[in-house]
């Protein structure tokens, strides 16, 4: 199965350099250090690296934590951070900007030579996966050159477990690949198990996004920019896809007439959007401001959150918090990062990436589900016109978390005990 797969890959990799070239076009890096995702690596440690793969920026931000806390433990340990967006890239870039034994490349292809060619030349201790990012060839090699690999913050959707059970064997035997998998939770450890991951591989931790790294700016930064907006109420769409935005502008003119100084903050997930969601906004506001070009919150309307990095500061401003990739079959993107700021949480029905984390904040009385965007015009009136309640939100959404906090010390052990055995031994 995994020659058939492989094959398939090595066949379709015009397509794979049509698209970089074509994402390129709104978002220029996919263009650069393509060698990278063939396996040419464009830098190589002189001594073995600690390999993390971290998809985009979610995982990023995850595991920051964690190994920021595991080079205070080992300081002359190199870590090696690859990701398969330029968002992700730029995100380790700016984390790790003071830990110069952290560099970033983009993670090869999953073709066998690309693979083999990248840990040939990197020689990892090991290898650090953050949640579900499953590669056939990838775990195969690590494999067979002896590269133990560890799945992190682990999650299965009933969705995603449908998916690998059509590729059963496959699937079997990637999991079975694996040194050991830590699952956020036992719903998602169960599902492993069905796929086939044998039960002396398996930890439960709970997730480590609710371990977030601090910023101890954040608050002075969120209190200068709260100033600017001064004391009108404050909704954001966090992290939003295509068609999301839309969803919820077209919601605003009868919000603006109940409540006139309502700002609308919204943060398109990916920044070769931030253009056209400013345009969008632009044929319901003619009071449309972007925070790369330093607006002015006066007679705002609609603030465009285009710039890196930022969504925890403009989360931090809001009253409420409308969380992305919800109404639209992703899954969602995490109600964490709101959550934890102490801010309500409302989200569509899309929430299978989430799906032991978001009922329970519905039941912690912090987050409300909605069917559609009318659900989310009625909520909002609700809860615009109740401070004490939109406060109670908040505070059961932030009490909620600081609870579930905990799974990184676990992790830390791990990491330790199964892939950094020879860390005693860092010369090649």
């Amino acid at each position: 199965m995994r020659f058939i797969y492989s094959c398939i890959f090595y066949l379709i990799t015009p397509l794979l350099l049509l698209k970089l070239w074509r994402r390129g076009a709104k978002a220029p890096a996919y263009r650069q250090r393509i060698s990278e995702r063939f396996g040419f690596p464009s830098k190589v440690s002189p001594s073995r690296p600690l390999w993390v793969h971290a998809v985009s920026v979610g995982e990023t931000v995850a595991i920051a934590p964690v190994l920021k806390k595991l080079m205070a433990k080992h300081p002359q340990l190199p870590i090696l951070i690859t990701t398969s967006t330029p968002t992700g890239a730029d995100r380790v870039a700016k984390i790790f900007a003071e830990f110069p034994q952290v560099w970033h490349q983009y993670c090869p292809y999953d073709q066998p030579a690309a693979v083999a060619n990248f840990i040939g030349k990197q020689q990892p201790l090991g290898l650090l996966i953050v949640e579900t990012e499953l590669w056939p060839n990838m775990l195969a090699q690590c494999k067979r050159k002896q590269v133990p690999v560890v799945l992190a913050n682990a999650r299965m959707s009933e969705k995603s477990a449908r998916g690998y059970r059509k590729l059963a064997s496959l699937t079997q035997d990637m999991l079975n690949q694996l040194t050991l998998l830590i699952a956020q939770y036992e719903r998602d450890a169960q599902r492993f198990v069905e796929l086939g991951l044998s039960e002396d591989k398996l930890r439960v931790s709970g997730s480590i996004k609710f371990d977030a790294d601090e910023d101890p700016t954040l608050d002075e930064r969120a209190a200068a920019l709260g100033a600017q907006i001064g004391s009108r109420k404050v909704v954001i769409l966090g992290s939003s896809h295509e068609s999301e935005e839309q969803g919820v502008l077209q919601l605003m003119p009868a919000l603006w007439e109940q409540y006139p100084d309502l700002l609308l903050i919204i943060v398109p997930r990916h920044p070769e959007r931030f253009d056209h969601v400013a345009q969008l906004a632009a044929q319901y506001s003619d009071r449309v401001g972007r925070r790369s070009s330093q607006a002015s919150f006066e007679n705002l309307q609609i603030y465009i959150g285009d710039t890196m990095g930022e969504l925890k500061l403009l989360y931090s401003v809001a009253d409420l918090a409308i969380v992305g990739g919800s109404f639209v079959p992703l899954g969602g993107q995490s109600p964490i990062e709101p959550a934890s700021l102490g801010k309500g949480v409302l989200m569509g029905p899309q929430q299978f990436n989430f799906s032991v984390i978001c009922p329970e904040l519905e039941n912690a009385g912090a987050l409300q589900s909605c069917e559609d965007y009318s659900q989310i015009a009625l909520h909002l009136t609700a809860l615009l016109a109740s401070d004490v309640q939109v406060r109670e939100m908040g505070s059961k959404a932030q009490q909620y978390c600081l609870a579930q906090q905990g799974a990184t010390n676990m992790l830390l052990e791990e990491i330790d005990k199964v892939l950094l055995v020879e860390n005693s031994a860092h010369s090649r």
